[in-house]
């Protein structure tokens, strides 16, 4: 059977119009209001003359503005094209091109910069800005009526609902195709695992436009949850007072949250009487802070989770009850996908052979956008290799080694850099590290270390960071270089950007 809801309604459907959905810093908006808001939204696309399939770029922080607009564009049957606030002029304008987009919904506060990438299309705004000469058309949110609209338009689960761009081999961005019916399998299969239901209410500081964040709204919208939308991260004690404050019963983050939280901020003296589960994906989280995340927050579940965009958010997950038993492994296959870990002929591993994880399930988005020979290496017969390598332990249980590239050739030996960084950050006296590989005259190859410091920062820290390595690592492991930062540079979703590291 090829038939499937439209994401959009899928979402919306039977919910309580009084219900609570997202707060905001300031407000608080209802399953209606939400309704409300993405009928604006398919009213300006219809004046637009847009039709099924049309890409359209969407720039927002989290916020009405970005919920009314996403599921608007799924409402239309049109493709959504989620985008950092940040972005560049230049990706902003390599990316309409590539997708042939004609239409941008944007907050105004990042289209200051990216005025120049606007040229000739039409562009919506949250609220009133001055005029902006170069694009088709100019509109704002707040002036749009709110007129009920009628039925979505009918899709079937391979028709595509966003291109979710992330960082190419290429160096462009490459626009993963992920398709309504990707968003749906993937959505039931979390809400599952995680048991989640309408008394649900999930603090999101990642980003809409990151794949982990949008399964975050995917999975409560459905289960008719709430949201508590805050981009203030920069000031952790503010999100966990929020966190108290709204009652929320959830929290997801990509290990640096982790990381600044329990080492900069009081996470451990805290009460959330609510939370019942946090979520924890986006790379890996070091043994050492899934220890201290279990100390601090004993009465609650900490699910440690593996996933991909390509793969529309989801993989698997390690249950909580495994945290010890199973430490440093990424769990099996959530409901409705196999992983496997498989040589290079393709067949799976021995126990503690490494290999590469490849994946089945509807979860499995269709590839990149304009990109075949991108596609035809990491999609293949239905499957996604991954990319990353791993190994398999008798009961199944999948532990990542490093992805393919992440690996350091010291003085003959092969080393992934994850586990470097992972032994590392069982220094307590940082809270970030990201090593990086340098020429060597006698290895070949040497790590250069860069650490961001506990604060307040301990005394003599370079002499027992010295001494850590010295009793940790072999000799040939010694960092050549250390660079103690303020912080790490980070993407858009937290995630550290070791090409922004400086270079000496």
């Amino acid at each position: 059977m090829n038939s499937a809801i439209n994401v959009a309604d899928y979402l919306l459907e039977g919910k309580n119009p009084a219900g609570t959905a997202l707060l905001t810093t300031n407000q608080e908006y209802t399953y209606g209001n939400v309704r409300s808001a993405t009928s604006k939204i398919e009213n300006y696309l219809k004046r637009t003359g847009s039709t099924k399939g049309d890409r359209v770029l969407l720039i927002s922080a989290n916020d009405l503005f970005w919920v009314a607009s996403y599921l608007g564009l799924l409402r239309s049957g049109m493709v959504c094209i989620p985008l950092p606030e940040t972005i560049s002029v230049e990706s902003l304008e390599f990316i309409r091109r590539t997708t042939g987009a004609r239409i941008v919904l944007a907050q105004s506060k990042p289209c200051a910069k990216l005025l120049t990438a606007f040229a000739g299309c039409h562009l919506l705004t949250d609220r009133d800005i001055p005029h902006i000469s170069g694009p088709a058309s100019q509109a704002s949110f707040q002036r749009i009526p709110e007129t009920p609209n009628g039925p979505a338009v009918d899709v079937n689960k391979c028709d595509l609902a966003a291109l979710m761009f992330t960082s190419g081999s290429t160096g462009k961005p490459r626009g993963v195709m992920v398709s309504h019916g990707n968003i749906i399998a993937n959505t039931e299969s979390i809400i599952e695992y995680l048991e989640l239901n309408e008394r649900d209410r999930m603090m999101a500081v990642l980003p809409f436009h990151y794949c982990f964040g949008t399964s975050l709204l995917h999975t409560h919208l459905r289960v008719g949850g709430s949201l508590v939308l805050d981009s203030r991260f920069l000031y952790p004690e503010t999100i966990l007072q929020r966190m108290a404050e709204t009652e929320c019963t959830g929290f997801a983050g990509v290990p640096s949250h982790f990381q600044i939280l329990l080492r900069t901020a009081r996470l451990h003296t805290k009460c959330f009487p609510k939370l019942r589960h946090v979520q924890q994906a986006g790379g890996c989280l070091a043994p050492a802070f899934i220890r201290e995340l279990r100390d601090a927050l004993p009465a609650t579940k900490v699910f440690i989770m593996y996933g991909q965009t390509e793969a529309t958010a989801r993989l698997s997950f390690l249950p909580p009850a495994f945290l010890e038993t199973k430490a440093g492994s990424i769990g099996r296959g959530i409901p409705g996908v196999r992983l496997r870990v498989v040589n290079a002929s393709g067949e799976n591993v021995a126990c503690g052979e490494v290999g590469e994880i490849i994946a089945e399930g509807e979860n499995v988005t269709q590839g990149y956008w304009a990109a075949p020979e991108e596609t035809a290496s990491a999609f293949r017969d239905g499957k996604l290799y991954t990319g990353d390598l791993a190994t398999v332990d008798s009961d199944g249980f999948i532990y990542i080694v490093d992805r393919k590239r992440n690996f350091l050739k010291c003085g003959g030996k092969r080393v992934g850099i994850q586990e470097i960084e992972n032994r590392l950050l069982e220094f307590p006296c940082i809270t970030e590290a990201a090593i990086v590989g340098i020429p060597d005259d006698l290895l070949g190859e040497a790590p250069r270390a860069f650490v961001v410091r506990r604060m307040p920062a301990c005394e003599q820290f370079e002499t027992c960071i010295s001494s850590f390595f010295k009793h940790h690592f072999p000799r040939e492991l010694h960092p050549k270089e250390i660079v103690a930062l303020d912080r790490l540079p980070r993407s858009s979703a937290g995630k550290a950007n070791k090409s922004e590291l400086p270079l000496s």
